[in-house]
């Protein structure tokens, strides 16, 4: 592969090294696991270093990479998503009166979340990317992008309310 890159292996690696935990988190928050965000992020970044040379901006180099990644995503989901049927079988509750510290709480809402809007949810609040920038990489309107935040944002609220307030509403 080396040939391939015109040489520039070591340029790629400092890349890998420097950006890899950043892209390793974003690909977690948009497959929910962590075995498949390994897979996801080494798929994309096998896409990026056959196509080193032909990326002229460095600057946008995490860009290429977190568009590559949403879309192997999206075709693995639609894949998976021909693959998978219901089943007989019910999971079993969880336990009442436990509760998952919130951060765990957030991550188990996150998972919950269609593919779009936790790439929507995921660029947004944790890439820190504008509505533009997020539109541009989902190839999306900013309309669709506002819309999916919102809905995506009004899901996790619903998720992460107290049972107890879900079940008697605010008090007057």
């Amino acid at each position: 592969m080396i040939a391939v890159t015109g040489g520039n292996h070591e340029e790629f690696r400092e890349y890998v090294v420097a950006r890899g935990p950043a892209l390793l988190r974003a690909a977690r928050h948009l497959t929910g696991h962590h075995s498949d965000a390994e897979d996801l992020l080494q798929a994309a970044l096998a896409q990026t270093y056959l196509a080193w040379d032909r990326i002229q901006d460095r600057a946008a180099l995490d860009g290429y990479v977190r568009r590559a990644m949403v879309n192997i995503n999206i075709s693995w989901w639609r894949r998976r998503k021909l693959e998978e049927y219901p089943s007989e079988d019910v999971p079993e509750p969880a336990l009442a009166g436990v509760r998952a510290p919130l951060p765990e709480r957030v991550e188990q809402a996150l998972d919950r979340l269609p593919t779009r809007m936790r790439a929507a949810i995921m660029l947004r609040y944790y890439e820190d990317m504008t509505e533009p920038e997020i539109a541009e990489t989902l190839g999306i309107s900013i309309g669709t992008v506002k819309s999916t935040v919102s809905r995506a944002m009004a899901k996790l609220r619903g998720d992460l309310t107290i049972p107890e307030q879900r079940r008697f509403g605010p008090r007057s």
